[in-house]
């Protein structure tokens, strides 16, 4: 048995500087890349980032109009709506397996919750730095937080509240895996006993926040098109976050699959096919359930005169062509055993989710304006940019977290002593 002595100047004990080598030479190496430089991705992305963030600090250094098409007619631009608003939804399916695990006791979605979680809440961590960017004056940002020029009772107070908790909840829910990796037991096991809490949170600040999200629009009123416009908004953002998260878990698993497949355990690959199925059942359900309520706000709030022009035959394309034909092919896939139909159904149902938040925001907001806002290259390079930026830090914890594999023996160990699963 060691001995260790208080070092007389601090008090700690002798072996903690050992320690704190040991800890930064294990972060340094974990800081090497693994695998091949030289992939498509890598290739591709590489440059995208680095000139985003030359744009980035052209933005800082001269402004908004330096770098976008905002101003104050068009207050938001593809950063709020790709980011943050379809990124939400997108992120929605964080929510949705954690209910269905730990508070339903649906145990066969667990293998996946851990990398949905993950994602959920690097995409919010991402998404709030580009937020930041599309801000005029970026340090004013704590005035939604503290109701500074907003009041308590502001629909954008309390959003920004359920943005900030949430990601403080997802990081919970997430930080036993980050334990594991840095072989923390006492952390872990005082983590993992918060997790119940966290979850619970998490899934009321969610359904809050994206039926916000919604909310924020019924300020613009007629600003919107009629088509999109309706009082029922906010329970429309948030049915859709349901089928547009799990649409996302499906097509990522399946990424996975093919990239992450020497980290993933026997458990993961095995399961994949079969949370894949029960995911699609889900988004078919809620697909119904938000067409079905897209119908009664037609008929009751519009006639058949409203359907002419553009933006009629626009926002039939994004009801019929990306909503109820994903869902259809949900429903068919699902009945012939196609994987490969489930992921097709689920990257058309990205695409509606996205074209209705970018309708919504900008596409049918003012469309009548004689000068209509189209984002700069400049803008769209960010956009993509933060994107692979998101993908990067995912792939880095990915291969050194156990996400996609079983936490490690000495914690499997803890949780059998202590009559608990690992996930």
């Amino acid at each position: 048995m060691s001995v260790t002595t208080p070092d007389t100047a601090t008090g700690l004990s002798a072996d903690l500087a050992p320690r704190r080598r040991r800890f930064w030479a294990f972060l340094l190496s974990e800081l090497k890349p693994q695998g091949k430089l030289l992939t498509t991705f890598n290739v591709i992305s590489i440059p995208v980032m680095l000139a985003a963030l030359v744009i980035v600090v052209l933005r800082f250094a001269g402004g908004l109009g330096a770098v976008t098409n905002l101003s104050d007619a068009w207050p938001w631009g593809i950063w709020a709506a790709v980011d943050v608003i379809a990124g939400v939804a997108f992120a929605g399916g964080a929510y949705v397996l954690c209910f269905m695990v730990y508070i339903l006791g649906i145990k066969k979605y667990a293998p996946a919750v851990r990398v949905t979680v993950l994602a959920s809440f690097l995409a919010y961590l991402f998404y709030a730095g580009a937020l930041l960017l599309e801000l005029g004056r970026p340090w004013n940002i704590v005035n939604p937080i503290i109701g500074n020029n907003f009041g308590l009772s502001a629909v954008l107070f309390l959003v920004a509240w359920h943005f900030l908790l949430y990601m403080i909840a997802a990081l919970l829910e997430f930080s036993p895996a980050i334990a594991e990796w840095a072989g923390a037991p006492r952390l872990r096991r005082v983590l993992q006993s918060m997790t119940l809490g966290a979850v619970i949170l998490g899934v009321a600040l969610s359904l809050l926040h994206q039926s916000g999200l919604g909310a924020l629009f019924l300020m613009s009123g007629p600003k919107i098109h009629p088509l999109w416009f309706s009082e029922f908004l906010p329970i429309l953002f948030l049915v859709s976050s349901i089928f547009a998260g799990l649409s996302l878990v499906i097509v990522e698993s399946a990424i996975a699959k093919r990239v992450f497949a020497h980290v993933m355990d026997a458990e993961h690959k095995k399961t994949h096919r079969r949370i894949s199925f029960g995911l699609a059942r889900i988004c078919a359900g809620a697909m119904f359930a938000y067409l079905g309520m897209v119908v009664i706000t037609f008929v009751h709030g519009h006639d058949a005169a409203s359907l002419t022009g553009g933006m009629g035959a626009w926002w039939l394309v994004e009801i019929l062509g990306f909503t109820a034909l994903p869902g259809a092919l949900f429903v068919v896939a699902i009945k012939r055993r196609s994987l490969t139909g489930i992921r097709l159904a689920s990257v058309l149902t990205l695409i509606g989710v996205l074209m209705n938040r970018l309708n919504v925001c900008v596409i049918a907001y003012r469309w009548d304006a004689p000068n209509h806002y189209v984002p700069t290259w400049m803008e769209v390079v960010v956009t993509l940019g933060i994107i692979f930026a998101e993908v990067w830090v995912l792939r880095w914890i990915i291969l050194r977290m156990p996400i996609l594999r079983k936490p490690p023996a000495w914690a499997r160990a803890d949780d059998a002593r202590r009559g608990i699963s690992s996930h």
